[in-house]
């Protein structure tokens, strides 16, 4: 960092800034003025960071919500530099993870257990919510956007109220970072929309980040059978970890659709299908490997090609149910306090997902190890 600025005035710090699409070979000397947070706003001190996929699809865009020059990343913890006015619950000093959903704990549907999109401030790809305008400028006085309201990839970041939660500091920053995001999807998805029970049968379709933290998520809630579908034999390996008990490769099956090996390893299909790819056709045959009666598929992927997905209508009818679900149904601000609390009591698993550490000057590394299918979690740290 190059000052140390105050509440009330602009810190200039490094950052990864992006400037084109899929163009990664970013200089770690290149400085941003982070300007002081305003009402409803706090700015805080990057502790770490990791990288999400959802990062790279972005980065990928060249075209809305793809938006240059931008700064990435949007799993993390830090600890609380300074408030604006109106924030009350959180003070400088806190140990903080930003969440790229809002939670005002106020509107209906935070007051709600039917949703965790707060309808105060929806979800937005482009600027801060209260005014879509953003606090990052390059020295030169050039405007540079934020990324999912939170950028990690920066050594100090503003973020509004809402979507900051306090953490207990006495969980290790590398993990309480895994909560901003992927582990809290993964976890939330088997535990709040799926609603897994004990003795219930499990398929998830990609075992990146947050299909294992299905996985972990459908163990800790006592699930009997949990199959992994993945292109990637050593995820079994991996998935055990997370209570993994069974692996399908598609490429080891021969003319048999996934669908069908499921359905006969699970005796009709298995109870709940989570779908972590972002593929039309995986949500299909997710959808096909589910019970009828009661069968349940969950959406997590972001479709990749933006393809319709398709459904015959009369599957319906036998009682299967699908449907999405974003940042797990995770409600931020009391939801993340109890993963937290989980961990330290030796009931989550959330060590396993690191697999790589950086330093902040190395993070195209972590970007590679990603792309290269290498990695779970890379926790990029800004300042060991």
């Amino acid at each position: 960092m190059e000052n140390g600025g105050s509440p009330n005035k602009p810190i200039r710090c490094r950052a990864a800034v992006s400037r084109v699409a899929e163009k990664r070979r970013w200089s770690m000397r290149r400085l941003v003025e982070v300007e002081p947070p305003k009402a409803w706003e706090v700015r805080i001190k990057i502790i770490c960071t990791s990288l999400c996929h959802s990062d790279v699809t972005l980065w990928k865009m060249k075209e809305f919500p793809g938006i240059f020059p931008r700064i990435f990343g949007h799993e993390a913890v830090g600890t609380v530099e300074s408030v604006g006015e109106h924030v009350e619950d959180i003070r400088a000093g806190d140990t903080v993870v930003p969440t790229f959903l809002a939670h005002c704990g106020r509107c209906v549907d935070c007051r709600s257990e039917r949703s965790n999109i707060c309808s105060l401030l929806p979800f937005r790809f482009k600027g801060m919510p209260r005014d879509g305008t953003n606090r990052f400028k390059g020295l030169n006085g050039e405007e540079i956007h934020n990324c999912l309201c939170v950028s990690s990839f920066v050594e100090y970041t503003v973020v509004d109220v809402v979507h900051v939660t306090k953490v207990d500091p006495r969980l290790p920053p590398e993990l309480a970072c895994l909560l901003s995001c992927g582990v809290s999807t993964g976890v939330g998805a088997a535990w709040k929309v799926a609603a897994v029970e004990k003795g219930s049968t499990v398929a998830i379709f990609g075992l990146g980040a947050v299909g294992l933290a299905v996985a972990e998520g459908a163990r800790i809630h006592g699930a009997a059978k949990i199959i992994g579908v993945d292109l990637n034999p050593a995820k079994f390996e991996m998935g055990k970890k997370f209570g993994l008990t069974d692996f399908i490769n598609p490429k080891d099956i021969g003319e048999k659709s996934v669908s069908e090996v499921i359905v006969e390893m699970t005796n009709g299909g298995a109870d709940y299908c989570f779908e972590c790819i972002g593929l039309a056709s995986l949500m299909s045959e997710a959808f096909s490997s589910s019970r009828k009666g009661w069968g349940k598929t969950v959406v997590l992927g972001v479709e990749l090609h933006g393809a319709p997905l398709s459904i015959k209508s009369p599957e319906l009818l036998y009682g299967r149910s699908i449907t999405g679900s974003l940042f797990g149904g995770i409600k931020a601000k009391t939801d993340i306090p109890i993963l937290a609390q989980q961990y330290l009591n030796k009931e989550l698993n959330l060590d396993e997902f690191i697999t790589h550490q950086v330093d902040f000057k190395d993070i195209n590394k972590a970007f590679d190890l990603l792309l290269q299918g290498k990695s779970i979690r890379c926790t990029i740290w800004m300042d060991r």
